[in-house]
């Protein structure tokens, strides 16, 4: 009997001390640790709370881009109503809601019905009804503004493209990671203006709706639902960019309807010399942005990239033989002949034709001759007037903005070049092709789009903007990007001027190789370029580069189509359509 006892007592010990333990644990994580569970720092407090609460982003707190104007580059805010889970199991005013927003009752109850988080009625809702439908101050029944992305991105290589990148945030931010600013799942910027402002867009604090439930799905502390969102009035950040989003939207609608496939366009206000529009082609490819199309990755925006020129790299073998005392009006070149010497196709023979009717025709062979005379007392010339020009160096804002030394607004913009070998200045033959823009000569269409602007300015040469200011979201200044001269020497105001003259007759000429847009309303100057890429197979870049209007210069513009048939490429149609849209856009 006494061993029961004996036993009974022990077992009795062991249960008080289990029970004791169990005690010890649950004073632990009900009192002691509630905030700084085991090693790894847990608060249980705030980990409970999580297990019971469902929210609704209404903001992810990332700065914003906005058009010169303020509107959004990225989304578009539409008013909607919210309904929370929790009102199918309760009585609400379902009538007075639906007569409102003008949707059956049925409607918004079958909507409810088994929902596990909050539902959003997509119909859009007049600011009328948004202020009705929180008049009545039913928890869980919110008209509220909510942002959604553009169904077609606007300037989205020039833009760029976020995306939670682990290796990006600890490798950029492993201070802000440590002390929980923020986390391994913050979308960073990957490309574009999103990558180069990254550090200025990141997030402060999503602001969200929330509401916490029981096991169940009911309310846990009522029926009330809270808003959390930033109470700064600094962040989020917005970038306050140089486009126009009227003249975007056109811009990329032109290259949609004509369905450029490898290319672009830019649009350029030539006294600012600011970006109204760019548009990359082909479009982002989103569930792999860096996946290569045409050898290139679908993220890489083509405006930035060092492309083949042709006839466009015209303009600076006729600036450096203007600059140089090279013309004589009255002589004539043989346009008949080819950069070599041999008879051209006849159905491409041009005959005799002077300096200015040779530029307006496109005759190689006029600036063959000339460039093969110009190297001979100055090797450098060629390079030397495209530096003149703007048209091998970076041409995007760069500069210091606080800490950050050297700061470029294009990231991945890439310089030109004229030559790869400088041995070939010594052979006619490349010098005859390196004249017309062939051989290794490369630039970007921004540059050219510059260049354009340089002429139109009499020579002045800026750096190109894409950004006015970086803006707190109470509309105070953060800084202010300031206007920029392109480092170097420039052409003098005389040979900008006959450049002006010379781009003219490209349109007005009889015979010019953009007379096509002489029916436009704004009067067009400029030069056409057809670049040999594949000879065998005709692939050829299409350009056409200018300015208008002609005698009041207001915008410079560059069209490219790479990689195509220069019989089919819509080039010209483009830049036509875009140089009426400005007008009508002007005019209205």
């Amino acid at each position: 009997m006494k061993i029961i006892h004996k036993r009974i007592y022990i077992t009795l010990i062991f249960i008080l001390l289990l029970i004791s333990g169990l005690g010890a644990r649950l004073v632990q994580l009900q009192l002691v640790s509630t905030e700084s569970f085991t090693d790894k720092k847990i608060n249980l407090i705030e980990e409970s709370v999580k297990q019971r609460t469902q929210e609704m982003v209404v903001d992810d707190g990332r700065g914003k881009f906005e058009d010169k104007n303020g509107q959004s580059l990225t989304s578009i805010t539409h008013n909607r109503l919210v309904l929370f889970p929790f009102l199918e199991k309760m009585k609400w005013p379902v009538q007075q809601v639906s007569e409102i927003v003008g949707i059956q009752p049925k409607e918004l109850t079958n909507r409810l019905a088994n929902a596990k988080t909050p539902v959003i009625i997509t119909k859009e809702l007049s600011h009328a009804q948004v202020e009705q439908i929180n008049a009545l101050k039913v928890p869980g029944v919110f008209g509220i503004p909510l942002k959604d992305e553009r169904p077609v991105p606007l300037a989205e290589h020039l833009i760029g493209l976020e995306a939670q990148s682990k290796q990006i945030i600890e490798e950029k931010y492993s201070d802000k990671l440590k002390n929980g600013a923020i986390k391994s799942t913050t979308p960073v910027g990957i490309s574009g203006m999103q990558r180069a402002f990254d550090e200025f867009l990141l997030p402060e604090q999503e602001s969200k709706l929330l509401y916490h439930v029981d096991r169940l799905g009911g309310p846990m502390f009522g029926i009330d639902v809270k808003y959390t969102g930033t109470a700064n009035p600094y962040y989020p950040v917005s970038v306050r960019t140089t486009l126009d989003l009227s003249a975007q939207e056109l811009v990329e609608n032109t290259l949609n309807h004509y369905k450029l496939k490898d290319g672009g366009a830019v649009l350029i206000d030539i006294k600012s010399n600011k970006v109204i529009a760019m548009a990359s082609r082909p479009s982002i490819n989103k569930k792999d942005p860096f996946k290569k199309q045409n050898g290139s990755d679908s993220v890489e925006n083509r405006l930035l990239t060092p492309q083949t020129p042709g006839s466009i790299f015209k303009t600076v073998t006729a600036a450096a033989a203007l600059e140089q005392n090279k013309i004589q009006p009255s002589l004539t070149y043989n346009c008949d002949k080819s950069i070599y010497g041999n008879n051209v196709e006849e159905d491409h023979q041009k005959g005799q034709l002077t300096f200015e009717e040779s530029f307006a025709q496109s005759c190689n062979a006029t600036f063959a001759q000339l460039a093969k005379e110009m190297i001979i007392s100055n090797p450098n010339i060629l390079e030397q007037y495209a530096d003149k020009l703007g048209l091998i160096q970076p041409v995007g804002w760069t500069g210091d903005v606080f800490h950050f030394e050297h700061f470029k607004q294009f990231l991945g913009e890439k310089s030109g070049r004229v030559w790869t070998n400088a041995r070939e200045k010594k052979v006619p033959n490349a010098v005859a092709q390196t004249a017309i823009g062939q051989l290794d000569v490369k630039v970007t269409p921004l540059a050219v789009a510059n260049m354009m602007a340089t002429i139109a300015r009499g020579g002045e040469k800026k750096q190109v903007k894409a950004v006015d200011a970086l803006e707190y979201k109470n509309n105070t200044s953060l800084y202010t990007f300031k206007e920029h001269e392109l480092k170097g020497d420039t052409i003098n105001k005389a040979t900008a001027a006959s450049m002006q003259q010379l781009l003219k007759g490209v349109v007005q000429s009889e015979k010019g190789t953009g007379r096509r847009f002489q029916t436009l309303p704004y009067e067009v100057t400029g030069k056409s370029g057809t670049a040999e890429i594949n000879v065998k197979d005709d692939i050829v870049n299409k350009w056409f580069a200018g300015y208008f209007p002609a005698d009041d210069p207001k915008y410079a513009m560059v069209v490219v189509d790479l990689n195509t048939k220069s019989a089919i490429s819509p080039t010209n149609s483009v830049f036509y359509d875009i140089v009426k849209g400005m007008y009508d856009l002007n005019t209205r």
